[in-house]
């Protein structure tokens, strides 16, 4: 009787460990940001270094900007297979959080409220570089070379979103799971994310990884999902515990 009872509570305690949802979030690995500048003279500037990265449109007053990050996610994997294990969950969303910050730089442009995209680079071969907006760099990634080399026909877009033109707060956007996109994840690659503006007024400032506070730093959430078969452990735990209770009652 005594083993019949370990067993009900641990096929129970497995179960239900299992059969909910886990997320895990990541730091960014690289970050930039590149940009046009108003005359376009700043095609061929790293700007991997600082402490802040923008996006912004084409025509406003500092110029065409455009952010990339990447993500390693072979820690979130590995948690997932712990929990749940290897190749017994699925993904069921991936956010992307930033906090906003204002032009601190006149190479910013002011944050004004707007459409921005994000979409998934299948290159990620860029490097972030150490170039800041009061030393630009000559190494990294630049304007020029994202353009004609690291986007590529392949990439796919996760999304169109809306930012309100705030100067502070954390802001999260849930991206959309393309094969792609998502097969980097589950894989537990890095993972390279393209931030652009989306119309012809949109701007932002944000946060970068080099940023002072971590907490503020981006940040993307992965939450998994157990597989229907992890989900039937839980159920046969709650059978047998209810099995148990009725016979021993009588």
């Amino acid at each position: 009787m005594k083993r019949i009872r370990a067993l009900v509570f641990l096929l129970f305690g497995l179960g239900l460990i299992s059969a909910f949802g886990a997320s895990s979030s990541t730091s960014a690995t690289m970050d930039a940001f590149v940009t046009t500048g108003l005359a376009g003279n700043l095609v061929n500037n790293n700007y991997g270094g600082g402490g802040s990265l923008t996006f912004g449109a084409p025509g406003v007053d500092a110029g065409e900007a455009q952010s990339v990050l990447q993500f390693n996610l072979g820690g979130a994997v590995s948690a997932f297979n712990a929990q749940f294990g290897a190749g017994q969950w699925s993904i069921d969303s991936v956010r992307l959080q930033f906090t906003a910050a204002p032009a601190n730089n006149a190479i910013f442009n002011s944050p004004a409220a707007g459409g921005f995209g994000i979409s998934w680079m299948q290159n990620d071969s860029w490097q972030e570089g150490t170039g800041t907006p009061a030393s630009p760099g000559t190494t990294g990634i630049t304007f020029s070379s994202l353009q004609s080399t690291f986007i590529g026909a392949n990439d796919e877009n996760l999304g169109t979103f809306s930012f309100d033109g705030a100067t502070s707060g954390a802001h999260a956007y849930t991206l959309g799971l393309t094969p792609g996109f998502l097969n980097d994840v589950q894989s537990g690659n890095n993972v390279s994310l393209r931030l652009f503006a989306n119309d012809s007024s949109v701007a932002a400032v944000f946060n970068s990884r080099n940023f002072s506070i971590v907490g503020s730093r981006p940040l993307l959430t992965v939450v998994a999902v157990p597989e229907p078969g992890t989900i039937a452990l839980a159920t046969l735990g709650v059978i047998l515990a209810s099995i148990w209770k009725l016979h021993a009652r009588r």
